[in-house]
């Protein structure tokens, strides 16, 4: 059986500084989610107003993970989840930190939360699938990568990770070959999923 790897991604966030005095009490965040894309790929821009110690420990969570050293970036980001637990973007990629470590049931627990504060996050959604799919739930990884979708149709990572999904672990070749050409369009240069969908053409006319 051919080997093929999930598509993950860090949620880079807009953090803003937050402007009320330091003896107030901090407002409820409000968080506005939003998806920019470029050559580069996406990034995930959660703009929030935060204060500049969170928004430090942010930017070093994410460099630590950046980095390999997950035992400190998750460190950093389980206290931004206490200290901000409104904020989307600490909840997601505690989550992806979480997986990539193996435990899976963390990072269930922190995508769902990411979810909860924002339904409609196509990264929680793409990652929760990849989660699910490890631990052999495979209808709902299924859902979830169709939710991120749903939400943002031209979200390419989660259209290759369900073409893998149906192609290796559902059996649906329909679906395999309907998304990694969806994908194709998107990525035109990854020649992998060429390769990809050839042999799946080639393994439907056997």
């Amino acid at each position: 059986m051919k080997s093929h790897a999930d598509t993950v991604l860090l949620v880079a966030a807009a953090l803003m500084l937050g402007a009320c005095a330091s003896n107030a009490p901090a407002p409820r965040p409000v968080v506005h989610t939003q998806i920019q894309q470029d050559e580069s790929g996406f990034a995930l821009l959660d703009t929030v107003r935060v204060g500049s110690d969170a928004r430090a420990d942010y930017d070093s969570a994410i460099r630590l993970l950046t980095q390999g050293q997950s035992g400190e970036g998750i460190a950093l980001l389980q206290k931004l989840a206490q200290t901000v637990p409104d904020v989307t973007a600490p909840h997601v990629d505690l989550g992806i930190a979480y997986a990539r470590a193996g435990d899976l049931d963390k990072a269930e627990a922190s995508l769902k939360r990411a979810l909860e504060l924002s339904p409609g996050h196509p990264v929680a959604h793409n990652e929760l699938g990849i989660v699910y799919r490890r631990k052999g739930e495979f209808a709902a990884a299924r859902a979830s990568y169709e939710q991120a979708l749903a939400t943002y149709p031209g979200f390419h990572f989660a259209r290759l990770n369900l073409a893998i999904l149906c192609d290796l672990y559902l059996a649906d070749p329909a679906c395999a070959l309907d998304h990694y050409a969806a994908y194709q369009q998107a990525v035109p240069d990854d020649k992998q999923a060429a390769m990809w969908i050839a042999d799946l053409r080639a393994r439907a006319q056997k």
